[in-house]
């Protein structure tokens, strides 16, 4: 069973710092783009960066200059790496990727979301 797991979230207080990771485990052949989604109360999931295989990254221009995705293809895992957090990064982070099954067959997956609160 394929599943993506996700830690790293908690209590933060502004101008600090956290890192998200994910990590794709079960049976499955590989592993195209993968990205970070959140969301805050009451607002719609937003995509918050997204990185290709081969290391192409996107950012929504709210976090550009301080979140940096990256990956490690080799550990089937990719990372988020947040700076100088504002209380409008607060939300339910989720990852989220398409999995070529052993089956030959593509999914998307969804991680379980962990919670990122940023105190003023």
């Amino acid at each position: 069973q394929v599943q993506l797991v996700e830690s790293g979230g908690g209590l933060v207080q502004a101008g600090g710092s956290l890192r998200l990771s994910c990590a794709a485990s079960g049976s499955f052949v590989s592993i195209a783009a993968m990205g970070w989604y959140r969301q805050a109360p009451g607002k719609q999931r937003e995509l918050v960066a997204r990185i290709t295989r081969d290391g192409s990254t996107y950012y929504v221009d709210s976090v550009k200059g301080r979140f940096t995705i990256s990956r490690d293809n080799a550990k089937n895992t990719v990372y988020l790496q947040m700076n100088s957090l504002k209380p409008e990064d607060t939300g339910v982070y989720s990852c989220n990727s398409a999995i070529m099954r052993t089956d030959w067959r593509t999914s998307d997956y969804w991680g379980q979301g962990t919670q990122v609160t940023v105190s003023s």
